[in-house]
């Protein structure tokens, strides 16, 4: 990856997209980029925070481990995503770990450097005080899904999310195994193998690494139902 398109990706995200240029520029100077295998740590639990990530491509995910040894996937983010930014602006530990999930190219950029331009521009912190807010409204959004949602409901929204369009048929990649998607939709992976089945009459067709959907709106009416009227015609 070229270092200009790294710098475009970088700029884009939500932690960067509304700051002013030179802003920017005095972050992304200071910014070294980083390349992890399939399956490398990024960081653990417990080490300090010092710099903020951007996933520049690939996949990472966050995750911890249970006092049982089980292990609790706590979000997965691709291209144009940044993490760490509350534990690093606080020189804290991370709460944490995480992991490249594919092969992955990450820009971490100093959190001293962040730091000292918020002391002399609190305007900056609006942007941060956004990506913050963002990544806390994604999180309730993943416990609302878990509670409101069946397991096939869940698998069927993820798989909107992957589709390259609003209607008709689509063929999307699984980014990243199925025990992770599992965890990553607070399903034990024996659950994700029946929802994938429960999809079947709904036009989802998975071999694989990828899933076909024959008619994407019908996903979406399928994801959007409300698992009490199943109920209300079984009375």
């Amino acid at each position: 990856m070229k270092k200009s398109e790294s710098l475009e990706i970088a700029k884009r995200s939500l932690l960067l997209a509304n700051l002013p240029e030179q802003v920017t520029d005095a972050l992304l100077c200071d910014a070294s980029i980083r390349e992890f295998a399939r399956g490398e740590t990024v960081f653990l639990q417990g080490e300090n925070a010092s710099v903020i990530h951007v996933v520049l491509d690939g996949w990472v995910k966050l995750y911890r481990i249970a006092p049982n040894g089980s292990e609790a996937v706590v979000n997965v983010f691709t291209r144009g995503h940044s993490f760490g930014e509350a534990v690093a602006f606080r020189m804290q530990p991370y709460p944490v770990s995480a992991e490249a999930v594919t092969d992955c190219v990450l820009m971490q950029i100093p959190a001293r450097r962040f730091i000292s331009i918020l002391h002399r521009e609190p305007e900056v912190a609006i942007a941060v005080l956004a990506s913050t807010f963002q990544h806390l409204h994604d999180l309730v959004g993943q416990v609302e899904q878990i509670k409101s949602q069946t397991g096939a409901q869940r698998v069927a929204d993820f798989l909107i999310h992957l589709c390259t369009r609003d209607s008709g048929t689509c063929v999307v990649t699984l980014p990243y195994d199925k025990v992770l998607i599992a965890g990553r939709l607070g399903m034990k992976p024996e659950s994700l193998s029946r929802a994938f089945a429960k999809l079947k009459p709904v036009g989802v067709h998975v071999a694989r690494h990828n899933a076909t959907i024959d008619d994407i709106e019908a996903l979406h009416d399928y994801a959007e139902r409300d698992p009490a009227d199943a109920w209300g015609k079984a009375l």
